[in-house]
């Protein structure tokens, strides 16, 4: 077994083992694998280090967090401990800049010795209780366990119709538009009426779009702070009581849920309302597109539900993500062993999926452990549950040579 925080070397030397490997570099990797190399278990994380982040937002994006989110379950490599380090008031910083929560999961690597590697993963099996790993440039390793953190790249929502009526260069999701300047002097149609719908619209206006329609069926969002101090609790109790979410009625799951959306989707942060000119942003409450046409002209038609038409250059869905584990190449191998629901895996009290000693956090967890796991705020949580699972597991193997995890049913 390699020594904490050297499974790493494990790619570039030729050794074919490391105890834990975690797929994915982003918030729920970088946090899981720290929390594991504080407490003895070396794991090797690769995947390009907040990869979503940095190539999938747009670089001038504010986040609704505030300083209190952060990747450290010890509490110890906080973001308020990265601000401060740097002599900067955490009260003053809300909203806060991508690009500084970036800066912060840098610090984070650099402070906890986690250096992830940029290589992909390309198909992942699981051979004699063990993991046989292949990357995308041929080599091999295998692993004792795996923390799998898909993110939400993998599971943009397109509606059928989107595909069906436009050419590809006539229509982005969210996750891909990111630049805007070839979109000046252009009026776009925004599918959507949630924060990224309005943010993307602000940004849209401020790169010079002649028109942004924001067309969504539900009522107008309100323009007011959102309150996330209620999340605390549930993180709380996601800890200290097995499978707390899951085992919770349907209707008090339902209300969290409710808190979820009422704090998350019907609220919209205040910042953005002066950055949605009124002469250049026209929110379309309680509409839907009822077609769709490219014109010989070049133009989009479209037809709305209310009755209204619209000639737009560019449609821009910002229709959030629904998982589906299918859809996460490396996970082909194992598909028929994993056990879903609706394309979300099926957990147990640790997110340990029905393959033992493969994790899933993040936001493929959401329907098992709650809509909290879909923000950073879950980090903490889900690595110390996960590394409470791998250190168990290490003790039982110990006392009991061949044993493995168990998991869910079993």
């Amino acid at each position: 077994m390699d020594s904490p925080g050297h499974a790493g070397s494990a790619v570039q030397d030729g050794r074919a083992h490391v105890p834990l490997l975690v797929i994915g570099a982003g918030p729920y990797g970088l946090s899981t694998a720290a929390h594991a190399k504080r407490h003895g278990i070396g794991p090797l994380v690769v995947g390009d280090p907040m990869g979503f982040w940095r190539h999938n937002m747009p670089k001038e994006m504010l986040l609704r967090s505030g300083t209190d989110w952060h990747l450290d379950a010890d509490e110890i490599d906080t973001f308020e401990a990265f601000l401060t380090q740097r002599g900067i008031d955490p009260a003053t910083v809300p909203p806060v800049p991508l690009a500084t929560f970036i800066e912060y999961a840098d610090w984070f690597c650099a402070q906890t010795g986690i250096q992830p590697r940029p290589i992909l993963v390309s198909q992942l099996e699981n051979v004699d209780r063990r993991f046989s790993v292949t990357f995308e440039d041929g080599r091999r390793l295998t692993a004792d366990a795996v923390v799998a953190a898909p993110g939400i790249a993998s599971f943009p929502v397109v509606p059928k119709w989107v595909p069906a009526s436009l050419s590809e260069a006539r229509w982005s999701h969210t996750s891909a538009l990111v630049q805007f300047e070839h979109l000046q002097g252009a009026r776009v149609l925004v599918v959507g009426g949630r924060q990224s719908a309005f943010e993307w619209a602000a940004l849209l206006a401020e790169a010079g779009a002649a028109a942004v329609h924001v067309v969504y069926r539900h009522d107008a969002p309100s323009f007011e702070t959102s309150h996330w101090a209620f999340v605390d609790e549930l993180m709380d109790s996601t800890i200290r009581i097995p499978g707390w979410f899951r085992r919770l009625s349907t209707a008090e799951r339902d209300a969290i849920s409710q808190r979820f959306w009422a704090e998350g989707r019907l609220k919209l942060e205040p910042w953005l309302t002066p950055r949605l000119p009124e002469d250049i942003v026209h929110p379309r409450p309680h509409t839907a597109v009822a077609s769709c046409r490219e014109l010989p002209t070049g133009e989009i038609d479209v037809k709305l539900s209310s009755g209204d038409s619209l000639e737009v250059d560019h449609v821009l869905l910002a229709t959030g993500y629904r998982p589906d584990l299918a859809k996460v190449t490396y996970l082909q191998p194992l598909l028929d062993r994993i056990e879903t629901t609706d394309g979300f895996p099926m957990l147990d009290d640790h997110f340990q999926t029905s393959v033992p000693g493969l994790f899933m956090p993040g936001f493929v967890a959401t329907r098992d452990f709650g809509p909290f796991f879909g923000f950073v705020r879950g980090c903490p949580a889900a690595a110390t549950l996960i590394v409470a699972a791998l250190l168990d597991r290490e003790a039982r193997l110990e006392a009991a040579p061949g044993d493995t995890l168990t998991a869910p049913g079993t």
